[in-house]
C-alpha cells in the first residue's frame, strides 16, 4: 500500500504518505485563503521527501470536511483528478474524525469533543467516546448554544481555542488543524480490518458563502 491522504477543509493545507504501517512524509501549511495553490506544491514535496512519484500511489484518502466551501472543495477534487488519472480507488473520511485521532495520539483519553472554525461566529463539531468512535454526526452550530451539552469534556480544534466561553477545558498540547499523518493512519488502521471506507463525497453543512447578486440582469443580443 502507498496511501496518499490529504485534506483541506481547515486553514491546514496538509498531506501526507502512509505505506500501511506508517506515515513515511508529511507536509503541511497553514493559510486559510490559498488552499488552491498551496496543495500541489504539498503534493510534490510529501512525494519528494518520500523518495517516490504519484504513480507509485495505490489508494487516496481525502478529508470530507465539513469545512468552508471553497477550501474543502480544493481538497476534494484535487483527489477525484488523482484517482481518475491514476486509476486508484478515493475514499473520504470526516474531518473532525482525523482531529479526534490526532488528539488520541496526542494522549487524549475519555469523552472528548472536537470543534473547528465554520466562520460565521459558528463551530462544526461533533462528540467522541474515544479517538475512534463519534457518537454524533458533524453539525455546524453557535458555540453558545453548545455550552451545555458540552459542559464537562474536554475539546480540541481551533474552533474550541476561539470560543472559550463555551470549551472550557481545551488540554494542552492538542491538534488545532487537522493532520493529514493522522488522517492517513486512520484511514490505513480501517482499511486493515477489512472496512470499506466511505465514497469522498463533502459534508458542507450549510450552503455557500458566494451568492447571485440580488437584481440580476440577463443581458441578450437582439
Amino acid at each position: 500500500m502507498l496511501l496518499l491522504a490529504l485534506d483541506t477543509a481547515t486553514p491546514a493545507v496538509t498531506v501526507a504518505l502512509h505505506d500501511g504501517s506508517a506515515v513515511i512524509a508529511e507536509s503541511a501549511d497553514v493559510d486559510a485563503r490559498r488552499h488552491g495553490e498551496l496543495l500541489l506544491p504539498a503534493v510534490h514535496r510529501t512525494l519528494k521527501a518520500a523518495g517516490t512519484e504519484l504513480g507509485a500511489v495505490t489508494e487516496i484518502v481525502v478529508g470530507a470536511g465539513p469545512g468552508p466551501y471553497t477550501g474543502l472543495r480544493v481538497g476534494l477534487v484535487t483527489a477525484a483528478t488523482f484517482g481518475t488519472a491514476l486509476g486508484v480507488p478515493v475514499h473520504g473520511l470526516c474531518t473532525l474524525d482525523g482531529i479526534a485521532y490526532a488528539a488520541g495520539q496526542a494522549g487524549l483519553e475519555g469523552p472528548f469533543v472536537v470543534a473547528t472554525d465554520a466562520r460565521r461566529k459558528e463551530v462544526y463539531w461533533a462528540r467522541y467516546d474515544d479517538a475512534r468512535t463519534r457518537v454524533t454526526e458533524p453539525a455546524v452550530d453557535h458555540p453558545a448554544d453548545l455550552a451545555e451539552r458540552v459542559a464537562g469534556l474536554p475539546a480540541v480544534g481551533a474552533g474550541a481555542l476561539l470560543y472559550p466561553a463555551a470549551f472550557a477545558d481545551v488540554p494542552p498540547g492538542m491538534p488545532e488543524h487537522q493532520s493529514a499523518g493522522a488522517l492517513a493512519s486512520l484511514a490505513a488502521e480501517k482499511l486493515a480490518r477489512g472496512e470499506e471506507l466511505p465514497p469522498p463525497r463533502p459534508l458542507y453543512l450549510r450552503r455557500p458563502d458566494a451568492k447571485v447578486p440580488a437584481n440580476y440582469k440577463v443581458v441578450t443580443p437582439k
